[in-house]
Parts: structure tokens; C-alpha cells; sequence
């Protein structure tokens, strides 16, 4: 490869840019944290200017810092956003697409959208994309992408410069392999970015597997990094019955957001406390807790998830993540099955290798390439002839000679197998701390993450036999919107039609879980969902759109227990679903699957599911809030304790403006108590002075909540 193009200035590597290209530009950016903002603003905004150039954009997941949507939401957020974000520059295009005003001569398609964030949007509906995520790079070539442009990580300057693709290894490679492979050109271009965590592994790369590496101290900026959300009790219910089906020695997928913190603190908790994690199980399973997964972790955890979020770092932190997996299919199998007791070097691991006929006798220079890599041989032991060599010590490579073979074993032999992975990923978002403690985290401890293809994480195809061996007793959690009574979900869009925010990997997990004879897919959803249309059950008879079909339905878990609904017959699996569905629903459930000849007539739902009630739950996990096992924020919070005061009150206000009974309570409540604000929090949200009537009523609404 020759090498590539350094460029320090953003404007003249967008100039480079339009002169190789001189037709129409489609830009391929990878999703979430990926995006060199800086450079793709820049060429965003000279194509703007200029109605004779066209541009598309293909990509997933636009981030944009939070904006709030009335007056008292901006004065909240802006001193927090300036405080979190920082220097995060917003993406243009994606502030224009939001606000309805790209220019005609600029498309955005994506296959990922910020979650409800373009409902409506009419042009971004349009230019969705539906595919899963192993199709991604393949989706990008067929809408004749000609640059992909991408932040990386960098170490070093000049002849030293090292890159990483750091949180986005997951298509890029493949992208540039499919279009080499079609004879498609492709101009590919790095924004060094050296607040991206330098991801060793899968994710490090020579800079000339770029065309363009762009210096610029203006793609140096924060990474977006969203404050963790609050844990609700459902959440805590449902992540404490997911922690409760995960195997030790297994294998961990899950997500972001408050499900994926709560799912990781009931871990801590089943790890540390072992009793009270018992004790609170038994309290939110109405069916008991015979066949669950109770005990510590004592081999440990694998982690493999396209998306490595905060909750997988902290199970790290605390131990539990810490099972290792090793590139090499026959030394996985023999670990899975005991062969190869531990991971300490012993000549019985040498002994039960050559028996294996993973290394052979005489050793080859493959033999000993092997052994060298995974540390069973020190790392500086050669093959010279039919000699071993380590320093000023030779020996035979014959492993059947007793003589040899002891010294081998003596002078020879590392002291514990090397290599090893105990997390994979294919990109990660998180909080601004997870960010930090990536960038600090020892080289040794860091060498254990493998950023890496979504290729190789999402799907069995291609090394599958090592897949299998090391993506053992596997637990795949993905959360969904809605579930029918028959099994089937809808995790991406409405039924109408408008798209909520991707398919992304969650096929790709479910197949994986059907596909793997020890794995169980966990589809978590809450109960119910509460809009300007009132309360409604998450639970339904039958739904208009599905992302997952009713044939691969498997386990979901909601707040008020587990269905297991895999293999069952859809008599069975009815009664399931309505067992773990919010009560108040329940009789109307009851009453459209009878209609419908999916249950007897003579059916009722059992006594012990008819406590599925938010208060009933809430009563049960109160306690351990208050014990501090389930705390409201189990891994930290950007906000401070008066801004949790504030967002919770104004949630509270908010929520009560779409449903006007609530709102006639909180107003009645409000002015008959007489409470008053804090000055402080009048000040920040702009209602220091009540200028008029709506300010002096807000005033007393939002002292209310409080």
C-alpha cells in the first residue's frame, strides 16, 4: 500500500475531496460516535452552497446534544449540556433533517435513527433503510457510495503515528473489501480525534489503509456521551429476571440505556449478595425461583455484544466479565470441555495439545508460531532445525523424547496463556467516565477488548466452529416495543408504518439464539407505555407490524416475571404472556384470545398473576432501593442532586400536561398546598419573576412536583 495523504486543515481536505469526486458525492459515515463531525460539516455545508454538487449521506444513529422543546426545558438543559458536552459539535445535516429544512440537494438515508426522534418526519421516513446489520456494508455499496469517511483514534506523530477505528471497526473493513472486491472506487478518509479511546486489537490499523488522514487539531473534540438514565423499579424487576437466566461460564450480549444498567447492577448484586438477590427475586416472581440461576460467578462471564455500553465496563470492574476466549477453535473446545484444566501453562496442557492433534511431533514452525502466540512457549523461543532454541538453551523438538520434553517443560514453558478476550464489541456509547476510564485503562487490561466487525460478532457464518466454542451457554437481551399474545414483536416501527429507530442487530441475535444449542434469546419489555394516548398495555392481541415473527419467539420478560414461550403451543404461550402482562389489561387479553379460538372458554387467569400492578412493585424493590442494591442511578450521574430535583419534577409536569384529570389534580394540589420553588431553581429555569399569569402558574405547578 502506499502511503496516505496527510492533510492539517479540514477545508482543504474537503477541497481534495470535491476535485477527486467530480460528480455527485455519496458519503458512507459509520453510526453513533464514529462520525468525523468536523469534516463531514465542513463538506456539508460547501455542498449546501452549491446547488450543482449533490450529496448523500448513509449512515445510522445522528447524534445531536439534547434541545429542550419548551422554553423551561432550554433554560434546564443549557448550563447541563454546555457542562457535559462540551465542545461535541452538533452534525448539520442532522439538525437540518430534524428541523424539516435539508436541501434539495442533499439526502440523508439511514438504517438506525435516534429512538422516536423522527416520527413524522416525512424525509427521513423516506430515506430509512430497513436491513439488519450484517447487510449494512453491503446496503452502502448498493447505494453507490464513493467516500467513507471515519473519527479515529491516534498515538504517535509522524513515522509513529498509529490509528485506531476505535469505537467503529464494525463495518468499515468489510465496506472497503466489498467495493475492492466489485471494482467499485472508494475514497476512504480518518479524522485523527484524539479524545477517542485508542482501541488496540480488531480496531488498530497502519494509516495506509487510508487514502486520507486528516491532522486537523479541529477533529480533536468530546466525544457524545449521554448522562446515564434514571433506573425505574420496572426496569429493576426486569433486569433482576433477565440476571437470573445468565449462566456462569456463559456469554453476555446486551443494550444501552437504564434496562442495560439495571440488567448489570443485578448481576453485581447476584454476585456480592447472594442472599438478598434471593430474597428480592423471590419477591417479583409469582412463580418462584425453582430452575433460575442464583449463584456467584466463580468462572465468570464473556461478553459479546455489537455494542459495548457502560453496564458491560462495570461488570468488568466488578469481575464478572472476566471469562477469556481465544482466536484458535481446537485450544476453545478443549478449555470448554476440560481438557485443558485452566488457563496456567502446565506440560499437561502441552501433553493433552499433542494428543488433540492440535500440535504434532517433531514440532513444526507452525507448531511453534501456535504456542508462542497463546504463551504456552516464552516468547522468545525459536525453531532452529529440529532444535528448540531459548537464549543460550537447545533441545529437540521432539515432544516423545522424555529427555526433550523435560526440558522443554523446564526452560521452556510460559507461566499462563495469552491473548485471551474477554470483551467484544463492534462500537460502544456511553457516558463521558466510560469514555475516560477506556482512554486510562491499562495497556494489559485494555488488550482484553476486542473492538472488532459486526461481521464476526452478529452472525455465525465464517469461523463458525470458533464462534460456537467461545459464544457458549450464551444470553442474548434485546428490549422491544410491543409483543403480541402469539410471540411475535415489534421492536423498530409503529404499525402504521413509521419507523422508531432500526432494525440493527436484534434479528441477528435472535437467530444466533436459535442457532446455538445452549442459548436463549431474552426479548425484555415494560408491561405497558403511557402517551398523550393514555395508558396501554405492551402486551396485545395482534399488532401491524412485526420485526421478529411469532416462529422465533423464545423468552420475554417483562416487569411482572419470565414467559417462556419457546416451543410451546400458542394455547400455552397465550396464557404465558398474559401472566407477565400489566393486570389491568389482562381481562381484555383474556377476552380477544378467546374470541379468536387461542383460549378455552372456561379459562381465568390465576389468582397469582393478578397482582401485576406499578404500586405492588414498587413496594416490593422500595426497600432495596433504600439498601442501596438498587439505587436510581447504580453507575453515577452527570446531574448533580438539584438537577435530579429539578428533571423529576419537570418530568412529572410534563407528564401531567398530556393528561388533563392529572393536571386538574396537580394544579388543585399545587395552589391549595402553597409550596414555593427554591430561589436557585426558579433561577435556572428562568421563572425568577413571574411576568405573567402562565409564569406565576408554571412557578406554583413545577414547586408542586417537586
Amino acid at each position: 500500500m502506499t502511503s496516505p495523504l496527510l492533510i492539517d486543515s479540514i477545508e482543504a481536505a474537503v477541497d481534495h475531496v470535491l476535485d477527486t469526486i467530480p460528480g455527485d458525492i455519496v458519503l458512507g459515515i459509520p453510526l453513533a460516535v464514529g462520525k468525523p463531525n468536523t469534516f463531514v460539516n465542513a463538506l456539508y455545508h460547501r455542498i449546501k452552497a452549491n446547488p450543482a454538487r449533490k450529496l448523500r449521506i448513509i449512515t445510522a444513529l445522528s447524534l445531536l446534544k439534547p434541545v429542550g422543546k419548551s422554553e423551561l426545558e432550554q433554560h434546564f438543559l443549557d448550563p447541563l449540556v454546555e457542562r457535559v458536552f462540551a465542545d461535541y459539535p452538533d452534525l448539520e445535516y442532522a439538525k437540518d433533517s430534524r428541523a424539516h429544512t435539508l436541501p434539495p440537494n442533499i439526502e440523508v438515508r439511514e438504517f438506525f435513527m435516534k429512538t422516536g426522534d423522527y416520527i413524522g418526519n416525512d424525509a427521513a421516513q423516506q430515506g430509512y433503510i430497513s436491513t439488519n446489520y450484517t447487510f449494512v456494508a453491503r446496503d452502502m455499496a448498493v447505494q453507490g457510495m464513493n467516500v467513507i469517511a471515519q473519527a479515529v483514534g491516534a498515538q504517535g506523530e509522524g513515522d509513529t503515528l498509529r490509528l485506531s477505528m476505535s469505537s467503529n471497526p464494525d463495518i468499515v473493513c468489510e465496506v472497503v473489501e466489498n467495493m475492492r472486491a466489485a471494482g467499485q472506487p472508494l475514497l476512504k478518509v480518518a479524522v485523527i480525534n484524539r479524545k477517542m479511546p485508542f482501541m488496540p486489537n480488531g480496531a488498530e490499523l497502519n494509516p495506509d489503509f487510508y487514502d486520507v488522514v486528516i491532522t486537523d487539531p479541529a477533529g480533536t473534540h468530546t466525544v457524545f456521551g449521554p448522562p446515564n438514565n434514571k433506573v425505574s423499579a420496572a426496569d429493576y424487576a426486569i433486569g433482576l429476571h433477565a440476571s437470573s437466566l445468565v449462566a456462569d461460564g456463559g456469554t453476555l450480549q446486551i443494550g444501552i440505556g437504564s434496562l442495560g444498567d439495571a440488567i448489570a447492577q443485578a448481576l453485581i448484586v447476584r454476585d456480592r449478595h447472594g442472599q438478598e438477590y434471593r430474597t428480592i427475586l423471590e419477591s417479583v416472581s409469582p412463580d418462584g425461583i425453582e430452575g433460575r440461576e442464583l449463584g456467584r460467578f466463580d468462572q465468570g462471564l464473556y461478553g459479546c455484544s455489537e455494542m459495548f455500553v457502560n453496564g458491560f465496563l462495570k461488570l468488568i470492574e466488578a469481575g464478572i466479565i472476566r471469562r477469556e476466549v481465544y482466536n484458535d477453535t481446537v485450544l476453545q473446545q478443549m478449555l470448554n470441555d476440560g481438557r485443558i484444566a485452566a488457563e496456567t501453562v502446565t506440560p499437561d496442557m502441552l501433553r493433552a495439545l499433542l494428543k488433540a492433534g492440535r500440535i504434532g511431533t517433531p514440532m513444526s514452525e507452525a507448531d511453534v508460531d501456535f504456542l508462542r502466540r497463546f504463551g504456552i512457549l516464552r516468547a522468545g523461543v525459536t525453531l532452529d532445525g529440529k532444535e528448540l532454541v531459548l537464549d543460550d538453551v537447545r533441545c529437540s523438538n521432539d515432544l516423545l523424547d522424555p529427555a526433550s520434553f523435560d526440558a522443554i517443560c523446564e526452560k521452556m514453558l510460559g507461566a499462563r496463556l495469552i491473548g485471551g478476550i474477554y470483551m467484544t464489541g463492534g462500537f460502544f456509547l456511553g457516558p463521558n467516565d466510560f469514555y475516560e476510564r477506556l482512554r486510562s485503562m491499562p495497556p494489559q487490561e485494555l488488550a482484553k477488548i476486542d473492538m472488532t466487525r459486526i461481521d464476526f460478532i452478529n452472525q455465525l457464518y465464517g469461523q463458525g466452529d470458533l464462534k460456537r466454542a467461545q459464544r457458549r451457554k450464551a444470553r442474548f437481551m434485546n428490549t422491544t416495543m410491543i409483543a403480541t399474545l402469539l410471540g411475535s414483536v415489534a421492536s423498530d416501527a409503529l404499525e402504521s408504518g413509521q419507523v422508531v429507530s432500526g432494525v440493527g442487530g436484534q434479528y441477528n441475535f435472535v437467530a444466533m439464539a436459535h442457532a446455538l444449542p445452549d442459548a436463549r434469546l431474552l426479548m425484555m419489555l415494560r408491561a405497558t407505555h403511557d402517551n398523550k394516548d393514555g395508558l396501554r398495555s405492551s402486551i396485545v392481541w395482534n399488532y401491524g407490524h412485526v420485526t421478529i415473527p411469532r416462529h422465533l419467539r423464545d423468552i420475554i420478560i417483562t416487569e411482572y416475571g419470565v414467559a417462556d414461550v419457546r416451543g410451546q403451543p400458542d394455547g400455552e404461550v397465550v396464557k404465558r404472556l398474559i401472566a407477565v402482562a400489566d393486570s389491568r389489561f389482562q381481562d381484555e387479553l383474556v377476552k380477544q384470545a378467546k374470541a379468536h379460538g387461542k383460549l378455552a372458554a372456561s379459562y381465568e387467569v390465576p389468582e397469582q398473576y393478578r397482582n401485576n400492578f406499578p404500586e405492588a412493585l414498587e413496594a416490593k424493590l422500595h426497600p432495596w432501593a433504600e439498601a442501596g442494591l438498587l439505587p436510581p442511578f447504580p453507575f453515577g450521574t452527570d446531574l448533580t442532586v438539584d438537577e435530579l430535583k429539578i428533571v423529576g419534577a419537570l418530568k412529572k409536569l410534563k407528564h401531567a400536561t398530556q393528561h388533563p384529570s392529572e393536571l386538574l389534580a396537580v394544579a388543585f394540589k399545587s395552589f391549595w398546598e402553597g409550596k414555593q420553588a427554591p430561589q436557585a431553581y426558579l433561577e435556572r429555569l428562568g421563572l425568577a419573576e413571574a411576568h405573567s399569569f402562565k409564569d406565576a402558574v408554571i412557578r406554583r405547578l413545577f414547586a408542586g412536583n417537586l
